[in-house]
């Protein structure tokens, strides 16, 4: 879920904005007593794919009902007070990261709107490209929004669709949007699925006591002891409803063009959690598999391998074992950091990095170290790092990163900055890279060893099996609102202090 704003928002403990932010993680189950309960516990499975706020939205055969709140699940939904306020066998969740745009509470998802065919609530992963352009058609035919999040659009090609059933009406509004999403809904008596039709962002299909589950991960399935059934397929609906004799009925759909499926391979390198398969494929293995690639690729004399917490610990696990060089945790990430209650001056900007993460001298100190990373992005922190592990007294450090560089920003859901601002196009050579960042020497994975790491063959440039544009610049689908110039303007809304 993005916003249709500019004005970026970063939080406090991201002091360089040198990290990428998958905005947000979806949950949902039909026809259980504990519908709140389950989902709070999903959606804290998926806490990492958005840290800014999480709602929920329960049915309970009367009336619906909504809490949305700022800051971590676990700051909010483990409180019995919260839950009891969310009665009902069906619910839906979303936890929140907004790539841009302000932090207000009226943009929480799931949104509900009250439509002529009944209560609705929505709730996505990823980003329209052609929100802003539907948004300012519907504006110009009459419409009112009441928030910035594209989200909003969906209910309003809803409730204008001719069809007469809410499924058939979702169909219709999501046959219009382009981009890359992973969406659920849910009305009185169904919950609905919906991938997009490239399936650039992922979603599963669980079940726990007969009833269905679908999730943006697996870690949220497992974490509740469901049962993992399968991925929604790229351009597939699903349709689950209660029927009037308790049992539920699935009807599963094609919305999509039928073209093959293209997932995010940032979801491998970085966004899902090491736990979760995505596309039947191990992400801890894919990581690992790419640290091995490294090694065979940029291999270098050293005397340990220490990864970057945490992203970087299985590749460098995996480089560790292709090179025979030890493994040893050279960083202690500060886990509990949050959000810094210091305001980010420039003073506190030179040692923010240290905020999250210390060196361990006693691993570090007169060796050769390889630091293994799984991206670069601005390269602020990988500066610092470096830094850091000088003054632990590295004699020499090699940086690796086991993803290639990124030159493209994206618009399918990552918050990535603006092309000029990516360090990969701020060098003309790898060698000034290198030097800015400090190391004795870079290199990072090729785009055919990310592709063999992930799905065991190179990459098929007629036909690409993955998403890649943020390293290639090959962009899967139209980007309408980019090229209609509107993608960077602001949409106008009232302020707010919820």
């Amino acid at each position: 879920m993005t916003e249709l704003s500019v004005s970026a928002h970063r939080s406090d403990s991201d002091l360089d904005g040198d990290t990428l932010h998958e905005e947000c993680g979806v949950f949902g189950i039909l026809g259980h007593p504990d519908a709140a309960t389950l989902t709070a516990l999903g959606l804290h499975a998926l806490q990492h794919r958005g840290q800014e706020a999480a709602g929920i939205v329960t049915f309970d055969g009367k009336q619906f009902h909504n809490e949305k709140r700022m800051g971590l699940v676990g700051d909010h939904y483990t409180d019995p007070a919260t839950l009891a306020k969310l009665p009902g066998f069906i619910a839906i969740g979303h936890t929140r990261y907004s790539t841009t745009g302000e932090v207000a509470l009226r943009n929480v998802q799931p949104l509900f709107a009250e439509l002529e065919v009944g209560g609705i609530a929505i709730a996505h992963n990823g980003n329209f490209t052609n929100g802003l352009t539907l948004r300012r058609q519907l504006i110009a035919g009459g419409a009112i929004c009441q928030s910035t999040s594209d989200t909003e659009v969906v209910l309003h090609l809803i409730a204008r669709s001719r069809y007469t059933s809410t499924a058939d009406r979702f169909i219709d509004a999501i046959r219009q949007m382009e981009g890359g999403y992973s969406m659920l809904a849910m009305t009185r008596t169904k919950l609905i699925a919906a991938r997009d039709p490239i399936g650039i962002r992922p979603l599963v299909m669980g079940e726990l006591d007969g009833k269905p589950i679908f999730a943006s991960e697996t870690c949220a399935l497992d974490i509740i002891g469901a049962k993992f059934i399968r991925d929604v397929e790229n351009g597939e609906v699903i349709i689950c409803e209660i029927q009037p004799d308790g049992s539920i009925s699935i009807d599963a759909r094609k919305a999509g063009t039928g073209q093959p499926e293209r997932l995010c391979l940032f979801e491998y390198v970085y966004f899902a959690r090491p736990d979760s398969m995505v596309g039947g494929r191990s992400v801890y293995v894919s990581r690992k598999n790419m640290g091995i690639n490294l090694a065979k690729e940029s291999p270098v004399r050293a005397d340990v391998v220490v990864p970057v917490p945490d992203g970087g610990t299985p590749a460098a696990l995996g480089y560790a074992q292709e090179s025979g060089i030890p493994f040893e945790y050279g960083i202690i990430r500060n886990h509990y950091v949050g959000r810094t209650f210091i305001e980010p001056t420039q003073q506190i900007r030179a040692f923010g990095v240290k905020l999250k993460h210390s060196a361990n001298r006693a691993m570090i100190e007169g060796k050769r170290v390889v630091l293994v990373d799984d991206s670069i992005v601005r390269g602020t922190t990988s500066l610092k790092i470096v830094q850091m592990i000088r003054d632990a007294g590295a004699t020499e450090v090699h940086l690796r990163v086991a993803s290639p560089r990124i030159y493209y920003p994206d618009f399918y859901g990552i918050d990535t900055p603006d092309r000029e601002k990516l360090i990969a196009n701020q060098y003309d050579s790898l060698e000034a890279m290198c030097k800015y960042i400090g190391a004795d020497s870079l290199e990072f994975l090729s785009i055919n060893g990310l592709y063999r790491a992930v799905g065991g063959e190179d990459r098929n440039d007629a036909r690409p099996q993955f998403t890649d544009h943020y390293f290639t610049g090959d962009y899967p689908t139209r980007l309408l609102d980019k090229e209609g110039e509107t993608m960077g303007r602001k949409v106008s809304v009232l302020a707010s202090n919820g």
